[in-house]
């Protein structure tokens, strides 16, 4: 592989979709997960939004707990961007097959921004119920219990990815391990921690100062909830993408492609350009013109031909993807008016670069 080509998703071995069905027994391990996973007597899965492995190997002096662990770097899915690779994680399936193909998605030429589940319309719940909208059943049909921020417990999101699951949130960061100690001292076999501090600090903040306190607050975090298990507990740790510094990185999309598009969909570092009619292949070669050096700019073809998006793209999935990828390389990100997402964050993802699609797959055995 060229240094220049993007990074995809590993569907063989070591991708996000891998670690539910390893965990719970349904499928084997990525070759990444120490062999004494399998003996656990309870696991639990925690999920850091916004951990990049790069990012973790970069401030490794700053997370002494995770940096101990073992395990190693596997994928994200495409796009990298957290209602996707949520979903992936959740279902064990690439967002070809469960629909959740991005931030934005197309329906019916509106956006649903699948975070809050609403569209320029306003809250989506009843039209576009989540349950329908995303039909492949999280964790494989087993309810266990989830602990994340209590806020998020009736969202749209949270039915989509999280529905039949038992909710047992928190609501500061330390008592997070308390849940999930309860839990597993109440004898549940698999739990699943989410935590999105990291995300929302580099979005607004980058790398500095506040990264790195937010960082070392996280690797305690998980200190404590190590400290807080039985013997013979497992605690796995991953994200569901990494980040890249998008610092005077705006990029406008060129008056000749706009000219050609009809909406689009997607986010800033992974757009999906919806073509006018009859003029996809246009769209695509004046793109490429005036982008190609500042992104991936490909057909929905190719992308679903090179399996971007998973193995499998269900015929539901198709109907939300675009005609044209652009997916952002570098630093750079490309403006959307429609898109409300505020043009000033620093930390960003969705594309396929090495910081965004490389996540950790860390390891602790009681």
């Amino acid at each position: 592989m060229l240094a220049d080509d993007p990074v995809l998703p590993d569907w063989a071995d070591g991708c996000v979709t891998h670690l539910v069905p390893g965990l719970i027994g349904v499928e084997r391990l990525p070759s990444v997960a120490p062999a004494s996973l399998v003996d656990a007597s309870a696991v639990v899965l925690v999920v850091i939004d916004g951990l990049g492995w790069h990012q973790l190997q970069q401030f490794s002096s700053l997370a002494p707990t995770l940096s101990a662990l073992e395990g190693g770097p596997i994928t994200t899915v495409a796009p990298s961007t957290t209602s996707a690779a949520l979903t992936s994680i959740t279902t064990g399936s690439a967002p070809g097959e469960h629909g959740i193909v991005g931030y934005r998605v197309d329906v019916e030429g509106e956006n649903l921004n699948c975070l809050s589940w609403r569209t320029p319309s306003g809250d989506a719940r009843d039209r576009i119920v989540p349950e329908s909208f995303q039909a492949v059943e999280p964790f494989f049909g087993e309810r266990p219990v989830v602990v994340q921020n209590s806020p998020f417990q009736s969202t749209g999101f949270t039915r989509a990815h999280l529905r039949g699951t038992r909710q047992q949130n928190w609501r500061t960061l330390p008592t997070l391990p308390v849940e999930v100690r309860r839990a597993v001292a109440a004898g549940e076999p698999f739990v699943y921690a989410y935590y999105d501090g990291i995300d929302k600090i580099a979005h607004e903040f980058g790398f500095g100062e506040h990264y790195r306190a937010e960082l070392t607050m996280v690797d305690r975090m998980i200190g404590d909830l190590v400290m807080a298990l039985p013997r013979g507990a497992a605690v796995v740790v991953t994200a569901d993408h990494g980040l890249v510094d998008c610092t005077d990185g705006h990029s406008e999309l060129h008056d000749d492609v706009w000219a050609l598009t009809d909406r689009s969909s997607g986010e800033a570092r992974f757009r999906w350009l919806h073509a006018k009619p009859g003029r996809a292949r246009d769209l695509l070669e004046i793109t490429r013109h005036h982008h190609a050096d500042r992104a991936w700019v490909v057909s929905v073809e190719q992308a679903i031909d090179e399996r971007w998006l998973g193995p499998v793209v269900s015929d539901a999935a198709r109907t939300r993807l675009g005609d044209v990828a652009v997916a952002a390389r570098d630093h750079w990100f490309f403006a959307d008016r429609a898109d409300a997402t505020p043009h000033w964050l620093i930390g960003r993802h969705g594309s396929l670069s090495e910081a965004e699609m490389h996540v950790p797959m860390l390891c602790h055995l009681s």
